[in-house]
């Protein structure tokens, strides 16, 4: 099969703003508890945190990370996480039923992305709780001091604030499954009342506002729009989630559902600009799109774990080569909309629905995902340009899938052009001809995939090197024009650099 791709300067989507590469990481199984964080492991470090997995998230590049719900942040008494260790009480966790031990709050988790590299996203709980609630973990957190707040932080051994800039207002609250949900109305004014006193503690923060659950929802649409009637001018973002599974064992199909993606941030776009011109408002409504993934593998697995464990192994998904593949699509529809999605969090970020998995008291590995992530959060910082793509396809339930899917992203401080292309077809190789005639002295630096030799296979404990990147020949360039052939289901990552004189 053959395709054609050009890109031009003249035809920018928007900057790539570096939390477009965030993940999230949830009290829920093993993701706090025997994955940061595990303090008698070989390689914890001074406060029990796992360098191993340290090291690999910073290999990831993640900017931001989610903390610490999820649905966890419903029924969430933030003060349980703060002061001695000894004193803080454990308590029956509703949302995932498990017995939380609150070894590690807000005071260890912020540390902890300090040594990530990373800043904290934090969510409040406006499930069980609300406006004052909030309130007052803003001044705990970011008040220099002389409050009420801020003073037990001091106390607590953190004289300087600790400058949350990113903050959630809840999670989910249409969700049935939540704790304290709400209807829009509700949960409109609650939010808006919480920004209010939220920024008034301290107005660099940054909000997001939730929006529906998932497009699939019976609230979605005129959930954003009434949330957003109430909220618009005092908050910042509002969010997205969405999940994939391939539960139909139909890997065409399964590999097409990016477009589904792309249609839910469209869709949610046209909702922001309504309310936007209905208010007359100046300011354009930026989305979080705050958990995305594949999830389905361990559906059933959880359905046995019993319930009120400490840290059990729930949502332990082990991902395939073709969750790779979806993965990449993901990121590069992301990418497609960095004009407005200006937030994103793969959720998660260890042992649930993650990259990384670890053992406790064992080892950590990469997950198959965790490759094409790291490739777009190395390479895919700049300005995304839009693709003209003449691509054969193919028929899926989500529509018209074009055989590549495909983005670009321009560096010009770097003066490198990169192209993320993944071939969906499972048998043969796409002819590519990429244009790249707007950028002159141009030439292929780096070529590298990642494919396997069947859609099924994994990395684990015990094979934790079965799909990996690899380097191909650089491919040839003619009039500008490169030439490379993508190979049967891969992720590709082709890299072009201005020669030096």
């Amino acid at each position: 099969m053959k395709a054609k791709l050009t890109f031009s300067k003249s035809f920018p989507i928007g900057d790539v703003d570096p939390r477009l590469y965030g993940s999230f990481i949830e009290h829920l199984g093993r993701a706090v508890y025997g994955g940061i964080y595990e303090p008698t492991h070989p390689a914890a470090d001074d406060m029990g945190f796992r360098r191993d997995v340290l090291e690999l998230v910073r290999k990831l590049g993640v900017p931001i990370v989610r903390y610490p719900g999820g649905n966890f942040v419903s029924g969430y008494k933030w003060e349980d996480g703060t002061g001695p260790r000894s004193l803080r009480p454990r308590r029956a966790e509703l949302a995932w039923k498990t017995i939380e031990t609150n070894e590690i709050g807000i005071d260890e988790f912020q540390e902890w992305a300090k040594r990530a590299n990373s800043e904290v996203m934090m969510a409040v709980n406006l499930g069980t709780r609300g406006p004052e609630e909030a309130r007052e973990l803003v001044e705990y957190c970011n008040f220099k001091g002389g409050t009420y707040q801020s003073d037990r932080r001091i106390k607590n051994g953190f004289k300087d604030p600790f400058n949350i800039k990113t903050w959630c207002l809840g999670n989910e609250m249409d969700g049935p499954w939540q704790m304290g949900a709400k209807t829009a109305v509700e949960y409109g004014r609650t939010a808006n009342e919480a920004a209010k006193l939220m920024k008034w503690v301290d107005p660099s923060i940054e909000l997001v506002v939730c929006g529906s659950s998932g497009s699939g929802m019976a609230t979605f649409g005129k959930w954003e729009a009434t949330v957003l009637d109430h909220t618009y001018e005092n908050v910042d973002f509002l969010s997205l989630h969405s999940y994939y599974g391939n539960r139909d064992n139909n890997t065409e199909n399964f590999l097409a559902c990016s477009l589904n993606m792309d249609q839910f941030i469209s869709s949610v776009v046209s909702i922001c600009d309504y309310v936007k011109a209905c208010k007359r408002s100046k300011k354009t409504m930026m989305l979080s799109f705050d958990e995305w993934n594949v999830w389905f593998h361990s559906n059933e697995a959880d359905k046995k774990i019993a319930p009120w464990q400490i840290a059990p192994p729930q949502l332990e998904d082990v991902y395939t080569m073709e969750d790779a593949l979806v993965v990449g699509c993901l990121l590069i529809t992301l990418l497609k909309h960095a004009d407005r999605v200006k937030m994103a969090c793969l959720a998660q970020l260890v042992n649930v629905i993650a990259p990384i998995m670890t053992q406790n008291n064992g080892v950590a590995w990469m997950q198959t995902t965790f490759f094409p992530f790291m490739d777009a959060s190395l390479y895919g910082r700049g300005k995304v340009l839009a693709p003209a793509l003449d691509s054969p396809k193919y028929e899926s339930s989500y529509g018209d899938a074009p055989y590549v899917e495909t983005v670009g992203v321009y560096n010009e401080e770097k003066e490198e052009f990169t192209v993320f292309a993944v071939n969906r077809s499972l048998t043969e190789d796409m002819e590519m001809d990429i244009d790249l005639r707007d950028f002159p002295g141009f030439a292929p630096k780096d070529y590298h995939i990642l494919t396997a030799s069947g859609m099924k296979v994994t990395n684990t404990a015990e094979h934790p090197w079965d799909v990996l990147p690899m380097a191909l020949p650089l491919p040839e360039m003619d009039g500008g024009i490169a030439k490379p052939s993508l190979p049967p289901h891969s992720w590709n990552v082709l890299v072009f650099g201005k020669k030096k004189d």
